[in-house]
């Protein structure tokens, strides 16, 4: 009875009303982000990512594609663009899951079980196939640099500000431009 666009407009609602921040992209329920924190017991504990959520037209019956905005260092992440490996959430997709699931199982699971023999980021796989601590250090160091509440709103800053240009940058200020009063 209920059609894909209301089942899309609830869960986002039910996100929403949830312990979940949300930030909507557009006017409509396709786009939003939604500030997410790393699983407790694990090297991301303590982590906060901005993760980027789209759901398709076909949504519920076809995955939302999701990414973290911020980086993060696991092997079926993609360290650029923040792609999760799609065939993770592709394969265990139903439609009987909603996206408080995919907070609160998909993402925690991703990060407490990661599979390096299908990676995204090849460099994080391969170390921690090779030397698990290691990997795991790597790990909180990201969250260290890149994974801190102030995080989470620093990318739209950075976008807008690069228009920004100082008054240094020109090497003038408002006296030099002025001139010198005549006597």
């Amino acid at each position: 009875m209920s059609s894909p666009s209301k089942r899309r407009e609830m869960d986002v609602i039910k996100l929403m009303m949830g312990d979940y921040k949300v930030e909507m992209i557009n006017d409509g329920m396709n786009e939003f982000y939604v500030e997410f924190n790393g699983p407790r017991d694990s090297p991301y504990q303590g982590g906060v990512w901005k993760i980027r959520v789209e759901l398709p037209d076909a949504y519920p019956y076809k995955s939302p594609s999701i990414g973290f905005v911020n980086k993060i260092f696991h092997p079926n992440v993609d360290e650029m663009s923040g792609s999760v490996c799609l065939d993770v959430i592709n394969q265990t997709w139903s439609p009987m899951f909603d996206l408080v699931n995919v907070f609160e199982v998909f993402l925690p699971q991703l990060l407490l079980y990661p599979n390096p023999t299908d990676p995204l980021n090849g460099e994080a796989a391969a170390l921690m196939m090779r030397d698990r601590q290691v990997y795991e250090q790597k790990v909180k160091e990201y969250c260290a640099r890149y994974a801190k509440p102030k995080d989470v709103g620093k990318q739209e800053e950075e976008e807008s500000s690069d228009e920004e240009v100082s008054e240094d940058e020109y090497g003038s200020s408002d006296e030099e431009v002025a001139g010198h009063a005549d006597p």
